[in-house]
């Protein structure tokens, strides 16, 4: 049911736009009109990139201090979102992009989905690749180790592939 709501309101949207262009045209004209429109845009455009911005070094610091930024990440998401809302040509379009760029609207469809929203992150294992736990690695210059070839207790000796009969080297 939810589905058929979001397909008839997208079907209906760019009706209720033209309906406004017209209404809007017919009382400041369509020059007026036109140039609103555009200038919404290019405002919506600048707003998106200051508030972006800001909102990628809040979620920096969130993640530096070692803790998810599930708010950053959910608020990043609605601004991009009201971008492209403000850069379809059309007032209710831009209304909501609008409203999506004010912080506290944010926040308040942050707390409204914030039960239903999951974001998950591996940062805790940063220092750890592919959630891999192992020796630390040193740096060695060439005189601080020597090779030995056929060292049983090396772990990186050469060992047979079954499936194409190639030698590998395996590492720890």
């Amino acid at each position: 049911m939810p589905q058929l709501a979001i397909l008839l309101g997208l079907l209906a949207l760019p009706l209720v736009e033209i309906g406004v262009f017209i209404a809007v045209g017919s009382e400041i004209g369509v020059a007026w009109t036109l140039a609103l429109v555009v200038l919404s845009g290019v405002a919506g455009v600048l707003l998106v990139r200051r508030q972006s911005f800001s909102t990628l070094q809040a979620a920096q610091a969130e993640a530096r201090s070692g803790r998810v930024p599930a708010r950053e990440i959910v608020h990043g998401a609605m601004i991009v979102s009201a971008g492209l809302l403000l850069i379809l040509p059309g007032f209710v379009t831009d209304a909501f992009g609008l409203l999506l760029l004010i912080p506290p609207v944010r926040d308040v469809l942050w707390r409204r989905l914030r039960s239903r929203v999951v974001v998950r992150s591996s940062y805790g294992r940063a220092h750890q690749p592919y959630g891999r736990s192992g020796p630390t690695v040193v740096d060695l210059s060439q005189g601080e180790f020597e090779r030995r070839e056929g060292d049983p207790d090396s772990p990186w000796h050469e060992i047979e592939d079954e499936r194409d009969g190639r030698d590998d080297r395996r590492r720890p």
